[in-house]
């Protein structure tokens, strides 16, 4: 059996099957260009970054950075927040890439989701879960703590609100901070700090 000839497929004919595949589906996206469907799945799954390099553009691996200065900065920046153990989500990542990128002048820049994995990929970061949760207590904590129950209550008195239109959070507490558990973080760090404010463990009313 002879071996299958490779075809290598520019970034314009991989966009047109995935607009096909959005509109009818990956199968038929498969039947109309003549190729396997699960290269219409794969593309699909790249379509951010394939949007972002020429349409010429015949290979794309995806592990090249196209703006390797907004990613260095990028990445400075993570890294100053997790020193300071504040956590980092994928999506605060991709709106201070959209605020770097408006910056630098990058109008072409999308910072989809793909492109976030593929950025953690390139710069060894993860998502990891917590192993420690960090206390910073303001030091009026407590007086602000007392003013806001107290806020409450005057407000009530004030507004003659009725009991049965207070809500109760007996079963549901409603606490004033609630740490995540994860965040992103440099692989292969043991120790995965996230700060709070300590008032986890003070319900609202």
């Amino acid at each position: 059996m002879a071996p299958l000839k490779r075809h290598a497929y520019d970034v314009e004919f991989k966009l047109k099957a995935v607009s096909h595949a959005v509109e009818h589906g990956n199968r038929a996206a498969a039947r109309e260009f003549n190729i396997n469907e699960s290269m219409v799945r794969k593309w699909r799954k790249q379509e951010d970054d394939l949007r972002q390099v020429k349409k010429t553009t015949k290979s794309f691996r995806g592990n090249k950075a196209r703006w390797p200065q907004l990613e260095d900065k990028l990445e400075q920046w993570v890294v100053e927040q997790r020193a300071a153990s504040r956590s980092v989500s994928t999506v605060t990542i991709r709106m201070k890439a959209t605020t770097l990128a408006r910056d630098m002048n990058i109008n072409e820049f999308r910072g989809g989701p793909s492109w976030c994995f593929r950025f953690m990929k390139r710069r060894n970061l993860s998502i990891r879960t917590r192993t420690i949760v960090s206390q910073q207590l303001p030091k009026d904590y407590q007086e602000k703590l007392v003013a806001f129950h107290a806020y409450c209550k005057n407000k009530i008195t004030e507004k003659k609100i009725r009991p049965e239109h207070i809500t109760n959070m007996d079963e549901v507490p409603l606490t004033f901070d609630i740490p995540v558990n994860r965040t992103v973080e440099k692989t292969g760090t043991s120790t995965v700090s996230v700060r709070t404010t300590g008032n986890e463990n003070h319900p609202s009313l």
